[in-house]
């Protein structure tokens, strides 16, 4: 099996319920030294999903070209557009993308685009839209800028007036729909699998039959009550051992793990209101992967390497 662990490296701020134009700083990339581990102890790359707002920060950016030149880590995309130039007024954020003129997306795209090659030296080649925010217009643009690898779809999770992702396939790597004559990208969902294979699509149609209040808690409950998963913010450790298991029983090949780098310093994060719980969520991801390469032969890559082997 193959194992990605990616990162959204970003601005603090964000679990607030706002969503600045002048974000309050970058200050947690610094602790992304904590999983250092996860390479020196397991051989395991990072792909760190970068914003706009950290690759305007030195020290910041240079932190994650430590971790690229002495950890194999690889430094992907992770679009914010609320706080990505150019800057418009259409009301209230966060604005769905595809609310968004075209152009104006395209814009935000390109000047993400443009700060990561920039300031790394070379295209970034992997991406995650900010709040899961996959819609048809990221979809067409994607191949534009040259990414090989998507990562924003979490399966049997629902997001209210966002894109409804909710049967996303759960399993391994799969090709997007061509655009143009443009290469085709692969997505990478997170691992996320209904515990009763059947029950996600029937949980989603049922839902769709109800009111609308009712709908949205039935599906946003789902994910909680009836699913596993290997991402540690969202999951207790036996989920995620179970998830792992489950995936590999069912034929896949490819774990897809996320957390956020302002998880990592405390205080920044609702869960993680102190240096203890800090340590906690360090240690249950230490205790996971030990327990995942001693339970068969598994793989560390980075994102950007999934690409080939989606064909």
């Amino acid at each position: 099996m193959k194992l990605v662990i990616s990162i959204d490296v970003e601005e603090e701020g964000l679990f607030s319920g706002k969503y600045s134009r002048t974000p309050p700083g970058v200050r947690n990339v610094s602790h992304l030294d904590a999983l250092n581990f996860v390479y020196d102890e397991f051989g395991f790359p990072l792909t760190l999903l970068t914003s706009y707002q950290v690759a305007q920060d030195d020290a910041a950016s240079n932190m994650l070209m430590r971790l690229r030149d002495e950890r194999g880590a690889e430094i992907g995309a992770h679009l914010h557009p609320w706080n990505t130039p150019p800057i418009e007024d259409l009301g209230p954020e966060p604005v769905r993308s595809d609310d968004m003129p075209m152009e104006l997306l395209r814009g935000k795209m390109a000047t993400l685009f443009e700060a990561l090659e920039q300031r790394f030296g070379k295209p970034a080649t992997s991406f995650r839209m900010g709040r899961w925010d996959f819609g048809k217009q990221i979809e067409t643009l994607l191949p534009e800028f040259g990414v090989l690898v998507d990562a924003s779809h979490a399966p049997l999770r629902y997001v209210r007036r966002g894109p409804d992702r909710f049967l996303t396939p759960s399993y391994d790597p799969y090709l997007l729909p061509a655009v143009g004559d443009l290469p085709r990208v692969t997505e990478a969902p997170l691992t996320m699998l209904p515990v009763f294979a059947p029950s996600a699509r029937f949980t989603h149609a049922l839902a769709k039959l109800m009111p609308t209040g009712i709908k949205e808690s039935i599906l946003a409950n789902y994910s909680a009550i009836a699913a596993a998963g290997i991402q540690p913010v969202w999951y207790p450790s036996p989920s995620m051992r179970w998830a792992a298991r489950l995936h590999r029983m069912r034929g896949g090949n490819v774990l897809i793990m996320f957390l956020h780098s302002s998880e990592l310093m405390p205080g920044h994060s609702p869960n993680f209101t102190n240096q203890e719980a800090v340590e906690r969520l360090i240690e249950k991801i230490r205790h996971f992967l030990s327990w995942l390469t001693q339970s068969g032969p598994i793989q560390g890559v980075t994102l950007s390497e999934l690409h080939k082997r989606a064909d």
